[in-house]
């Protein structure tokens, strides 16, 4: 049996253009076309859209997905391999969801989670760059800046690094809440330390620079949310500890 174009978009959930891009890349051809020019679609073509969607779902990119078909045209193999991405990609989200729900617990008891405990699930290059996805995305669409670059993740140090990340900002916002005064030695030293741990992980970060950092937190919507979701407040009073903080290292 065949399917016209609408027939197929019906049958798969996709919608009639993304049929007509598929077609105008190669990665989808109809198996004939009607005298009255009309895309048809028979069995192996609805097959080959099940795998294209599957392989949507790991995320991959139409030029991705174009090459893993031609490579391995037998089905049966394909299958086999996206059932195996699959079921990574739901333990890999499970894991997640179970500390989601750890800290929406948490949060609802007022109590905070241990900082190991943040980040567990984040044990994949995969995982970290889905974390990070929607601080990316901001950053190309606002500032045309790639904050996920090409290069192999070192997972032990992104791990590292987000596991003192949380520790800083824990500290700061404790400071906060209790009163020190963003020009307090105790703030001073926080801070000290934690350029000096990035200093130990490659990243040397002045004085300076931390301080054009944390200003351009105040002005960017998505990074002042983000800190003030953690501690009212926060946002401003890490930007003048690090403006303190770089007038005294000058």
């Amino acid at each position: 049996m065949l399917y016209g174009v609408k027939e197929t978009a019906a049958l798969s959930k996709v919608t009639v253009k993304t049929l007509h891009h598929y077609h105008k890349t190669g990665l989808l051809m109809p198996c004939e076309i009607s005298e009255a020019g009309y895309r048809l679609y028979g069995t192996e073509e609805l097959e080959r859209l099940q795998q294209i969607l599957l392989y949507r779902e790991l995320d991959l990119t139409l030029e991705q997905i174009k090459q893993l078909l031609e490579d391995e045209p037998d089905r049966l193999t394909i299958l086999v391999e996206q059932e195996k991405l699959l079921l990574l990609r739901k333990q890999r989200l499970e894991s997640m969801l179970e500390t989601l729900k750890k800290s929406i617990m948490s949060r609802k008891k007022g109590e905070q989670m241990e900082d190991k405990e943040l980040f567990t699930g984040f044990e994949s290059e995969e995982e970290w760059a889905e974390a990070m996805k929607p601080q990316h995305e901001h950053l190309k669409e606002t500032y045309d800046f790639e904050l996920l670059g090409t290069a192999p993740v070192d997972l032990q140090g992104m791990n590292e690094m987000a596991a003192e990340a949380a520790a800083f900002m824990k500290a700061m916002a404790e400071a906060l809440r209790s009163g020190v005064k963003h020009s307090d030695a105790a703030i001073t030293q926080l801070i000290e330390s934690h350029l000096g741990f990035l200093k130990g992980q490659g990243h040397l970060v002045s004085a300076q620079d931390f301080a054009l950092q944390n200003r351009f937190f105040l002005g960017d919507d998505f990074h002042l949310q983000m800190l003030e979701g953690q501690q009212t407040g926060l946002a401003y009073y890490l930007s003048a500890a690090a403006d303190y903080f770089a007038a005294q290292a000058q």
